[in-house]
């Protein structure tokens, strides 16, 4: 048996809700902003935003996919000819949930859904988190012990690491020098005897 997906339908049915849908898109594409209950807005906005995004494409085929929902004809060449070329810079977001106060009558929540008439102004890209923006000074770091000249004399020169070498190169240059530090304790014991 077919069950709802979404949870409770406004109105009741999904025949319902696709009418109040479609004459609330129609309102708010009209007068640019409606008073309605929080759900409602909440569940007009992506489906305003759809309709928006199919009248900046332009097309035949998305003017009548929008008429199929908005059968005013007045309303659907003003959202194709002057919502959808104020839009064509934004990416999205075309709408705006403003909460107001209860209705008086039955206490409901109510809410005003606006197209956003402010120009898009893209935002330059992130490149470090805000948290990580002001990095903490470097501790100072303590003065290493002085070594002798018999201890910096070696015979193996340093080993270079790249960005290439994989982590068998890296265990292979440790052991060498490992060997190196063994092979320098023997020469100071054969040196004192």
């Amino acid at each position: 048996m077919p069950k709802p997906k979404k949870g409770p339908r406004l109105g009741g049915s999904p025949a319902h809700q696709r009418l109040i849908l479609a004459n609330l898109a129609t309102a708010l594409f009209e007068h640019g902003r409606i008073t309605t209950t929080e759900s409602r807005a909440r569940t007009l906005r992506p489906y305003a935003e759809k309709l928006i995004t199919k009248a900046k494409k332009g097309d035949l085929h998305n003017r009548r996919e929008v008429l199929k929902t908005i059968r005013d004809k007045g309303v659907v060449h003003v959202l194709f000819t002057e919502i959808a070329p104020t839009m064509s810079e934004r990416p999205g977001g075309y709408t705006r949930i403003t909460k107001l106060g209860p209705r008086k009558g039955d206490n409901a929540p109510m809410a005003v859904i606006e197209l956003v008439t402010e120009a898009y102004t893209p935002s330059a890209p992130r490149t470090a988190a805000p948290g990580a923006a002001a990095p903490a000074a470097p501790a100072e770091e303590a003065p290493a012990e002085e070594t002798t000249s018999d201890e910096t004399a070696t015979d193996e020169a340093p080993v270079e690491m790249t960005d290439e070498a994989s982590p068998e190169g890296s265990v292979v240059a440790e052991e060498q020098a490992a060997e190196a530090d063994s092979d320098e304790g023997d020469s100071k014991d054969e040196t004192k005897a």
